[in-house]
């Protein structure tokens, strides 16, 4: 009885480190991304970035030598390179050109709430009443955040960008959550690294070009977007999706923005608004409504 709760709560104690980390490390990654776009365009900011996080991936694999994937679940890896990795981030590095990292938040945080919606209608998952209210709270808190910065939201085509990436988010949340019944997830991160590195190639030379150029504070923007939030982050999100359910899962990527706020505090010296704050509030008490009883 004893070892049955000792590996619960080392279970427990692995699920809750891997959503602490993703989180961290994709709050930090709007900062991150801002430096490097004043140093790379968009397209090889991201390719430069994969490259970085594609070559320990190969290594992974290269000495792990985990089992191929079977024939009806390839085009899931290759959705997780191709939608989840290279088109996510072509969407994301574009939209920010023109929408602020406030306003970028709120609308990229109608991914839990889509998520949920695939994860009942494709995997046959629950949300009740309760945890709707929690969804919604959360989502009310990233708007007052966006809304606290003082310039208010602007829906242009950037802003229809950055909604794209949160529906490649949303749906490769639900189409990747079959594989870990097979695969150990840090296996299937490996792949997405390397596919959507793969995929984001065409942009890589004059990424390398732009290497020549660049100052240190966009260098080491890009590494640290390769290393933190694409190779570590993308592995601690899996490990979190193969042991949660993907809407649960997925409502804790609620708590980003209030982390990127005060990320942005200590880092960048950006005072919070009250709005900002209050959001903060909202947003994280909506996820712990979402985990109620759970």
């Amino acid at each position: 009885m004893n070892a049955t709760a000792s590996l619960y709560r080392s279970a427990n104690t692995v699920t809750a480190a891997a959503v602490i980390v993703t989180i961290l490390a994709w709050a930090s990654s709007f900062p991150a991304i801002r430096a490097g776009l004043a140093a790379f365009g968009p397209l090889e900011l991201g390719a430069l970035r994969f490259a970085i996080a594609a070559v320990p991936a190969v290594i992974f694999l290269a000495v792990t030598r985990p089992a191929l994937p079977r024939l009806g679940e390839m085009w899931r890896f290759g959705f997780g390179g191709v939608v989840f990795v290279a088109l996510y981030t072509v969407l994301l590095n574009f939209g920010e050109l023109t929408v602020s990292a406030g306003a970028a938040s709120f609308i990229i945080n109608v991914s839990p709430i889509l998520t949920a919606v695939f994860a009942m209608a494709m995997l046959g998952e629950r949300f009740t009443g309760l945890a709707w209210l929690g969804t919604f709270l959360s989502f009310a808190g990233i708007g007052i955040i966006a809304l606290g910065e003082g310039q208010g939201l602007h829906f242009d085509n950037g802003a229809l960008l950055i909604l794209g990436s949160a529906l490649c988010t949303s749906l490769n949340t639900v189409v990747q959550k079959p594989l870990f019944a097979r695969h150990k997830p840090l296996t299937v991160s490996a792949w997405n690294m390397i596919i959507g590195a793969i995929c984001l190639l065409p942009g890589l030379p004059n990424g390398i070009a732009q290497m020549a150029v660049a100052d240190h504070q966009g260098l080491a923007a890009v590494v640290y977007l390769g290393i933190v939030p694409s190779l570590i982050a993308y592995g601690s999100w899996a490990v979190a999706l193969s042991r949660l359910p993907a809407s649960r899962a997925s409502n804790f990527l609620y708590c980003i923005p209030p982390v990127a706020t005060l990320i942005g505090f200590v880092w960048l010296g950006e005072v919070p608004t009250f709005l900002g704050i209050l959001g903060g509030v909202l947003a994280l008490g909506g996820v712990v409504i979402v985990n109620l009883r759970r």
